[in-house]
């Protein structure tokens, strides 16, 4: 099946840290962006994004809400893992020829575009997801206090764990340790911001570790092999074998990549396109097959 360049549609790509909103038409298209969109954990926050977003992109394309509201829809977001979000996002938005689905399908079209292959999405929460002969299989995704292995969440958690560890004396000291120590200046502020800390505050400690393993800090390098560790046994347990493609996605899916075992650095690759390219892709699916999500 191909696209038709001449639908225009809405796609929405609703994530974690940040919500992307494009209008495609054949004229080309127009981006607007919104603050996180995750409806297990924020509906009603989610809902505002999306309202907010949707309001953005009509001004940017100088048209009405209305007429966004009418075009064959995309809608992508974190946490939609079930058909009660769903409803109740019908509920409350009046999109008429919409597919809500959680923001997998998104990024897994996007990276792939209708090829074979796997993605490993590592970005503030993270997920596995394999499209082969036409065939979609997701994993993972199920929010950081269950899962998310691998993400920018996990990998800012494993380090603060790290520096309690070794103010405790259970650990060398280490590089990683000490940029976290000049943040936060005392374990007892580490734990003041543990228990209040969303994922997304969780990911901004993962850049101090991706530079840190660059500069080969011992403790670094062993949580993103950890890491790196995750995404290859859940490949493998997915059905991935040598030759097909592997794209690493996400604010920190790409620095996995070294990490990676040997058999499987050959088939790594960059993706296709983005998320949002793949949310307008889905749309233009969805309406060429009379709505069928």
């Amino acid at each position: 099946m191909t696209d038709s360049p001449n639908t225009s549609v809405l796609a929405v790509d609703g994530g974690g840290t940040r919500c992307r909103f494009a209008l495609q038409t054949a004229q080309g298209r127009v981006v607007a962006e919104a603050g996180p969109a995750n409806v297990s954990t924020d509906f009603d926050g989610a809902v505002r994004r999306l309202q907010d977003g949707i309001a953005a992109l009509a001004g940017l394309a100088d048209t009405s809400v209305e007429t966004l509201y009418d075009l064959p829809a995309f809608v992508g977001l974190a946490g939609a893992t079930g058909p009660a979000e769903v409803q109740r996002l019908k509920s409350k938005l009046p999109l008429q020829n919409v597919c809500y689905a959680d923001d997998r399908r998104a990024a897994l079209r996007g990276a792939l575009g209708q090829g074979d292959g796997f993605v490993a999405h590592c970005g503030t929460g993270s997920f596995f997801a394999a499209q082969t002969g036409g065939k979609e299989r997701f994993g993972g995704g199920w929010g950081a206090t269950l899962g998310d292995e691998a993400s920018a969440q996990w990998v800012g958690r494993k380090a603060l764990t790290q520096y309690l560890r070794e103010v405790d004396g259970f650990a060398p000291a280490s590089a990683l340790v000490g940029d976290l120590k000049a943040r936060f200046q005392s374990a007892e502020r580490v734990a003041e911001f543990a228990r209040s800390a969303r994922p997304a505050d969780f990911g901004t400690i993962a850049p101090h570790v991706t530079v840190n393993a660059k500069s080969g800090d011992a403790v670094a390098l062993a949580i993103l092999q950890a890491g790196a560790d995750h995404i290859a046994f859940d490949l493998r347990q997915m059905g991935w074998t040598p030759g097909l493609t592997i794209c690493l996605t996400g604010g920190i899916g790409p620095h996995y990549a070294p990490y990676m075992p040997d058999d499987m650095k050959p088939d790594l690759a960059e993706p296709l396109g983005q998320p949002l390219d793949g949310a307008i892709a889905l749309a233009r699916e969805m309406e060429m097959t009379h709505g069928h999500c």
